[in-house]
Parts: structure tokens; C-alpha cells; sequence
């Protein structure tokens, strides 16, 4: 049997008494010490665990008389002023040397003492407070270490976790443990899927769970967040040509207007003095940047400094200098648009090839928002066994995201390599996961079933590879 001290005056008491009496109190016994009959409840003397003391706790004589005839694990302290407080904090101190201490603070008091513990009465109706606004974490206070590590999030209609199978919710260093749906607890396992306004428990990293929080309010039409901010176009004008030039500064032109992006970020290097740069210097105002380089030698270096500093979630560039520089553009983990051989305003849909289900679903969201703002409807073709338990969830996932965000999206299964059905288009915008399949084109690329790794095939459409979780 644990005894612990309780020290009791005022209304926070009588209302902590009240939510006492409700809890498991087996295997505990507590001893009321309190100097006003409006602190205790009806019956409670009734009660066998609980004993009951009326006397000032101030009183050094009668509190030690108390302390010294029982063996106490435990005292709390919830008074109406800080005087009593204080006062009776520094009596059991100065019997008990090593018992722990809970304190309510109202008072912001400053207590050296390892085996105190003050709960701050501010913190905690600001705690409340904040915890009822609109899409915010509950993060648990007073399980566990406290630190974050246990959150509870809603999810909202819009996020790209809607209608998401948990087996393909990559989940490093954080899980979801448990879902609250409807005033119901549902314990999940790799067939639940995930909706609109449910509540999930997750416990992890608490770095990692802020950014989950904010992955899953992120709204369609964020694009390029959570990747970056702002487009990126790299401009050599020793190697390309003025035609090239123009080309990739008009695409970067309409895709910036068109996406939400903050700043189009100009990086030019080796420049030619002249009309053209003339042109581009113009560009540098509030939405736009423009770098001038004469003297880069590590293009690469550049490159990854750039897009970490400008906080680059798009970078633009065409079908020349992404196959010559596939490996530095991977290793960015920023999605890589390749624009087509025709003009933007030729597109007519988006389509996603892929041979691994789950890889689409993990991109499902980007794919949402980046068709949703360029007004495309989405094709998916599906290369692979029409059994497969795997395409039957994606399929599933994309109908209610479609049904969710009014999109329009065809799905179509085929045996048959759909880049034969589609090799003659030039009017797509294709999503490429941007994995270790990707590389220049080569002889035995044409004998690969990987349907990433022939991207090359359809080159003369838009592409935007996005990077992948490997």
C-alpha cells in the first residue's frame, strides 16, 4: 500500500478531489491534510482510502507529528496562496529529505530542488486552450517523456494522407499506433486505410513528427512545397543555344505563374553580354532572381548550393543537360521537370507509368496537385498481374481522391508495355519516380521490364521526375 501526503485548500483541490475519487485508487491510501471544509466532498470520510486531517499544514509541529508516524512515498501540495505554499513545501523538506514533491504553481515560484516538480497552472489552461483551435497537434503532456513523441493529428479533407493504406505510409522513426474515427478506436494494420477527419495516434522522433504534421496539412495546390519554395533554371550560355535559352526561360515563365511558387530563380553562367542577357537581367525583380556566374568552374558545387540556399523545390531544365547530368540532379531529392520538345499549351494530360504500386502511391499527392493546378486530368497505366492485391489499392486510393478533389482520372491495367501505346505522344506531362532505374540510355535499357527505366522513350513529352523515399 502507497501513502501519499496530500496538502489541500481552495477550489483547484476541491476539484481535484472530485476527478481523484473517479480513478483506480487500489493499492493506494492517501492522507488529507486541509484547513477548510469546503475543500472536501460529501462522503469522502466514508471512503477507506482516503484519511482526513483538519490543521493549518503551516503548522512545522503538527505536519512533522503527521510525517514521522507514517512512511510516505509521495506529497502534493495544491493551496490557494503562495505563503502556505512555500511554508509547507519547506516543512515536509526539512523531514523528509528525499520524498518527491508535486506542486501546483500559480505563483511561477523558483524551487531549487531535484524531487519538485512544479506544474504551472498557465501553462497548462494555455496548453488546453491552444489544443482547441482548428488543425492543431495534441501533443501528450503527461505520458511518457513529454518531449513530443506522442502527438495526436487530424487529418483534414485535402491532405494527401486521405484515403492512404497505412502499409504505404513510409513511417521512419515515427508510427502511427492508433486511429480515432467516428468516437470509435481502431487498432490499424496494413489494410486500413486512412479518412477524412479521422485522428491518428503517432509516436516517434518529435522532429520527425512535426514534419509529419505539416505533410499532412499540406493542401493541393501547394506545389512545389514541400520540396521548396521557389522554380530554378540553370542557364549556360557557352554550351546552349539562344533558341534553347528562350525556350527554357518561357517554360520557366508560364510554370511559374502557374504553380505556387514564390520566386523564379535565374542562374546564369559563363555569360555573353548582348541582347539576351540584356533580357535576363531585366527579369530580376520581387518574384524573380537573377545570379550571374563568370567564373564557376564546379558545376555541380553551384548547383546543390544553389538549390539549398534558394530553397528550390522545381528545377527546370531540358532534355540535353538532364541526360548528361542524371546522377547530380538525383542526388538534389528535388523533383526535376524535363520540358518537352513542343510548346506547354500542347500538353493535354498527365499520365504515371509505373511498375511498383506502391511507389505511385507515395507520389499520389504531388501528382493531385501539380495536375490539379495545370488543369490536367490524370492517366495511370498499370504494367503489371491484374490480380495484384497492390494495383487493386491504388486504384481504390486514386478513385477517392479523385472523387475527394473533383479530378479526373482514367486508370487502365495492360499487360502489354503501355510506352508502345504512347511512344508516338508529344502532348503528356509524365511523373517519373526519380530512382536508381534512372540513367542515360544505353543498349540494354531497351531489353529492362522497368517501365522507369525506359523513361527515355517518351522524351518528347514534359517530365517530371520526383524524387523517391530509397
Amino acid at each position: 500500500m502507497k501513502n501519499i501526503l496530500l496538502l489541500l485548500n481552495g477550489n483547484i483541490a476541491k476539484s481535484f478531489l472530485a476527478r481523484l475519487k473517479e480513478v483506480d485508487l487500489s493499492k493506494k491510501r492517501f492522507f488529507i491534510v486541509y484547513y477548510d471544509d469546503d475543500t472536501i466532498c460529501e462522503d469522502l470520510g466514508r471512503d477507506e482510502h482516503f484519511l482526513l486531517y483538519k490543521f493549518d499544514p503551516t503548522s512545522k509541529v503538527k505536519l512533522q507529528a503527521l510525517l514521522n508516524r507514517h512512511d510516505f512515498s509521495q506529497a502534493m501540495i495544491i493551496l490557494a496562496n503562495k505563503i502556505d505554499t512555500v511554508a509547507s513545501y519547506e516543512n515536509i523538506r526539512d523531514s523528509l529529505s528525499e520524498i518527491e514533491i508535486i506542486i501546483y504553481d500559480n505563483w511561477q515560484l523558483e524551487i531549487d530542488d531535484g524531487m519538485v516538480t512544479l506544474i504551472d497552472s498557465r501553462d497548462l489552461i494555455s496548453n488546453i486552450l491552444v489544443n482547441y483551435l482548428p488543425d492543431i497537434p495534441l501533443y501528450a503532456t503527461h505520458i511518457g517523456l513529454g518531449q513530443g513523441e506522442i502527438v495526436e493529428i487530424k487529418i483534414p479533407f485535402g491532405s494527401p494522407f486521405t484515403y492512404r493504406y497505412i502499409s504505404n505510409i513510409e513511417q521512419k522513426r515515427w508510427k502511427i499506433v492508433a486511429i480515432y474515427r467516428s468516437g470509435r478506436l481502431i487498432i490499424p494494420d496494413y489494410k486500413t486505410s486512412l479518412k477524412p477527419n479521422d485522428s491518428i495516434v503517432c509516436v516517434g522522433n518529435p522532429h520527425v513528427l512535426k514534419s509529419v504534421y505539416k505533410s499532412i496539412h499540406r493542401e493541393v495546390g501547394q506545389f512545389p512545397v514541400p520540396f521548396g519554395e521557389n522554380i530554378y533554371l540553370f542557364i549556360d550560355m557557352s554550351t546552349m543555344s539562344d533558341s534553347d535559352i528562350e525556350k527554357l526561360i518561357d517554360n520557366g515563365m508560364i510554370f511559374h505563374s502557374k504553380l505556387n511558387s514564390n520566386r523564379l530563380v535565374f542562374r546564369v553562367i559563363n555569360p555573353k553580354y548582348g541582347d539576351l542577357l540584356n533580357k535576363i537581367k531585366s527579369y530580376d525583380k520581387a518574384s524573380m532572381k537573377v545570379e550571374l556566374d563568370f567564373y564557376s568552374k564546379d558545376l555541380n558545387d553551384l548547383i546543390i548550393h544553389d538549390v539549398s540556399k534558394f530553397q528550390i523545390g522545381l528545377f527546370i531544365t531540358d532534355d540535353k543537360f538532364f541526360t548528361k547530368n542524371i546522377d547530380m540532379l538525383h542526388s538534389l531529392k528535388t523533383p526535376v521537370l524535363k520540358i518537352g520538345d513542343k510548346s506547354f499549351f500542347n500538353i493535354k494530360e498527365s499520365a504515371v507509368l509505373s511498375n511498383d504500386s506502391k511507389a505511385v502511391e507515395k507520389i499520389s499527392s504531388t501528382i493531385f496537385d501539380l495536375s490539379t493546378q495545370l488543369h490536367l486530368n490524370i492517366l495511370i497505366y498499370e504494367f503489371e498481374d491484374e490480380s495484384s492485391d497492390e494495383f487493386k489499392k491504388v486504384v481504390n486510393h486514386f478513385n477517392n481522391l479523385s472523387r475527394l478533389f473533383n479530378q479526373e482520372v482514367k486508370v487502365i491495367q495492360t499487360r502489354r508495355n503501355p510506352l508502345r501505346e504512347l511512344q508516338d505522344r508529344d502532348d503528356l506531362l509524365q511523373f517519373v519516380l526519380f530512382d536508381n532505374n534512372i540513367e542515360p540510355k544505353s543498349i540494354f535499357s531497351y531489353f529492362s521490364k522497368n517501365v522507369n527505366r525506359l523513361y527515355f522513350q517518351l522524351s518528347k513529352n514534359y517530365q517530371l521526375f520526383l524524387p523517391s523515399d530509397e
